[in-house]
C-alpha cells in the first residue's frame, strides 16, 4: 500500500504549527516548560537549545514535580 505524499513529507503549515505549539507552551510556562532545563541551562520558560525537542531531563523533572503535586490529598485534608 502506498501512503499519501503528505503522510512522508510534512507541510510547511504542519512544521510552523508545531514550532508555533512549542513556543506558546514555552511562553505561557506549560507542561515541561515550567521548569528548567538541567542539560541546555536554560531558564523555565524558554525553549531548549535543540530545535523542537525538549530533552529527557527536563521532561523527568518535570514529571517528578507532577508526582509530588496531587489534587487528591489536597481535597481530602480539607474534609478532615
Amino acid at each position: 500500500m502506498i501512503s499519501s505524499p503528505s503522510v512522508l513529507i510534512p507541510s510547511l503549515a504542519a512544521d510552523a504549527a508545531h514550532d508555533a505549539a512549542h513556543q506558546t507552551h514555552a511562553q505561557f510556562r506549560h507542561g515541561v516548560y515550567s521548569v528548567p532545563c538541567e542539560t541546555c541551562h536554560v531558564p523555565a520558560g524558554e525553549l531548549c537549545l535543540a530545535r523542537r525537542t525538549v530533552h529527557p531531563a527536563r521532561r523527568d523533572l518535570y514529571r517528578k514535580n507532577q508526582e509530588a503535586t496531587t489534587l487528591v490529598p489536597l481535597l481530602v485534608g480539607r474534609v478532615r
